[in-house]
């Protein structure tokens, strides 16, 4: 990849959208899409649409759409690829900082650039005399001292996104196998990618007509298990509230507070005026919030305005 230096207007040049680079990653979403357009509308388009040598749109669609949506001029900056696979690449490499994509969502880009990684493994075969079906190769008349050999197509689609091998395979086969409730469970984020491949391939040992129904049960029981969890997390969380109250209170009623008690303690720890200055501030704000304690109490017995069921 390289850029070429080449800058058009929108009034000199119309870019070309292709669906497959247009797609290639997660629509924004809607809150995404209406800071963007604020943006644009207030500051104008300052980054230019990243086009190849063709003015296929390779980075900057939403940009461009909102541009041509409210006749804001914009410029294309046009970068020269090897070919459509490093621009995908690129345009992922490009945005994954800005968006926070899970690994799911990264395995799905994955897997679209499975096409071109097959493209660009067949073609170096073929280049390398590794292809044995090309007319060449039958002839004999191929003799590559360096031999280039097969690639893992499963490996350079991980790698390509930046997730392990087993993940890869993991989402490949969800995609292939799982039944749609699976998959849309995966999309809203209630299923990890685990409990998505448990359930894809538990569900395969079953007859065909009983696998979404199964799959539908599966996902329902994951539901209900994080709902648990959710209710048992509010409940630790109570408890922890009530027990720092209680222990606030037990420390409290400890405490005398004469004259003398209060000099003890100056004298006892050696307070410099500016620590006795901070220690004032810090009583009256636990007066305050001993204060509100008190005025929260008052509406909780019977006829004081709260819940007295």
């Amino acid at each position: 990849m390289r850029n070429t230096g080449i800058e058009y207007s929108n009034t000199e040049r119309t870019p070309m959208v292709l669906p497959e680079m247009a797609e290639l990653l997660p629509p924004l979403t809607e809150e995404q899409l209406a800071a963007l357009e604020t943006d644009l509308l207030k500051n104008g388009c300052y980054s230019p649409v990243i086009v190849n040598e063709e003015l296929v749109i390779i980075d900057g669609h939403n940009r461009q759409m909102l541009c041509e949506k409210h006749g804001i001029p914009y410029k294309m900056a046009v970068f020269s690829f090897e070919d459509m696979l490093e621009a995908k690449q690129w345009a992922l490499d490009n945005q994954k900082g800005r968006r926070n994509l899970d690994k799911w969502e990264l395995g799905k880009i994955a897997l679209k650039l499975k096409p071109d990684i097959e493209a660009r493994a067949k073609a170096n075969m073929s280049a390398g005399g590794g292809d044995q079906k090309s007319e060449e190769a039958k002839s004999g008349l191929v003799n590559s001292p360096n031999p280039i050999s097969p690639i893992d197509t499963r490996k350079e689609m991980a790698k390509a996104v930046g997730i392990g091998e087993q993940t890869m395979g993991r989402i490949a086969q969800i995609e292939e196998k799982a039944p749609l409730v699976v998959k849309e469970a995966m999309d809203s984020g209630e299923l990890s990618i685990n409990q998505g491949y448990n359930i894809t391939r538990q569900v395969q040992e079953l007859p065909e007509e009983e696998r979404e129904e199964a799959a539908a049960q599966a996902v329902e029981l994951v539901r209900a298990k994080k709902e648990v969890q959710v209710l048992d997390a509010e409940a630790e969380h109570r408890g922890k509230v009530a027990a720092l109250f209680c222990k606030a209170f037990e420390r409290a009623v400890l405490l005398t507070p004469t004259e003398e008690n209060v000099r003890f303690w100056v004298e006892g720890t050696r307070m410099r005026p500016d620590e006795i200055e901070d220690s004032i501030k810090e009583a009256r704000e636990l007066a305050e919030v001993f204060a509100s304690i008190a005025s929260i109490l008052e509406t909780l017995l019977p006829g004081g305005g709260g819940d007295d069921r």
